[in-house]
């Protein structure tokens, strides 16, 4: 596994010394996990130069991340190998414009906790089924930081 080619987009309040960034760097050295900053349009800004043409990236995306991660692959599904969204913010105004799109065929793992009071899990279910015909879901019982789940998860297998 090439880990230049994998990515971490961190939720809104959080950066790349967030927890969930600390142990991907420490499973996955040389996996990206850049710091964002500002409004969702600027984040996307940001996010484009990092994301090279020559390479397909594996994009792991928590929350606010997650919804970035989701309009950068409808926008360039050819550069996006894998899509992983950890309790996605898909009902953000930026994502409403995607739903009514061509479904988009990246391989797509939804990770969301039937205790996550910041990100219900119902309307995000049915966006990302719009979305992604290749979508896997994963509903476990853990809060919006998906904290036990992160740490039961097989990554090396994930992310192959």
């Amino acid at each position: 596994m090439d880990t230049r080619r994998l990515i971490y987009l961190h939720g809104l309040e959080s950066d790349s010394n967030s927890g969930k960034a600390r142990l991907f760097r420490e499973w996955f050295p040389g996996m990206l996990t850049p710091d964002f900053k500002g409004s969702f349009e600027e984040r996307m800004t940001q996010l484009e130069p990092i994301l090279t043409p020559q390479q397909t990236w594996t994009i792991i995306g928590s929350s606010f991340g997650g919804l970035m991660g989701t309009v950068y692959t409808c926008s360039h599904p050819a550069r996006v190998r894998k899509l992983i969204l950890l309790a996605p913010a898909l009902l953000r105004n930026s994502f409403g414009s995607f739903l009514d799109l061509e479904p988009v065929s990246v391989p797509t793992l939804l990770i969301h906790g039937t205790l996550d009071t910041v990100v219900p899990l119902e309307p995000v279910r049915e966006a990302a089924q719009k979305i992604f015909p290749n979508l896997t879901l994963h509903i476990v019982e853990d809060d919006h930081r998906l904290h036990k789940t992160v740490l039961e998860m097989d990554w090396k297998t994930l992310l192959e």
